[in-house]
């Protein structure tokens, strides 16, 4: 279950820095709504995933689909260039993670 949890914290950490990236600063309701909502429910699941996992790894991991997610929005939905370099990197990232899952 706590890998579970923290699979959904990590894209929570996607849904809050869009938001935040959509609130203009804080400064639009709706988003900011959505980012305050989405950072607590990231940080909550993120501490109830550390009671199980250990927090080098649930944090990497956390952190790691956080930011590969927040990347891939960016290309998709602000077309960020998405070179072969960068994509090369976050696919290094994600087996970073998947390492550290079947290293745990």
């Amino acid at each position: 279950m706590a890998w579970i949890v923290l699979i959904v914290s990590g894209i929570m950490e996607t849904v809050w820095a869009a938001a935040l990236d959509a609130s203009h600063g804080l400064s639009r309701l709706r988003p900011s709504v959505l980012f305050v909502v989405a950072l607590v429910l990231s940080m909550a699941g993120l501490s109830y995933a550390m009671r199980a996992i250990p927090i080098g790894t649930s944090y990497a991991i956390w952190v790691g689909i956080g930011a590969v997610g927040t990347a891939l929005y960016g290309m998709i939905f602000h077309h960020e260039p998405a070179t072969a370099a960068r994509l090369l990197c976050l696919a290094l990232i994600i087996g970073g993670v998947v390492g550290l899952k079947f290293l745990h």
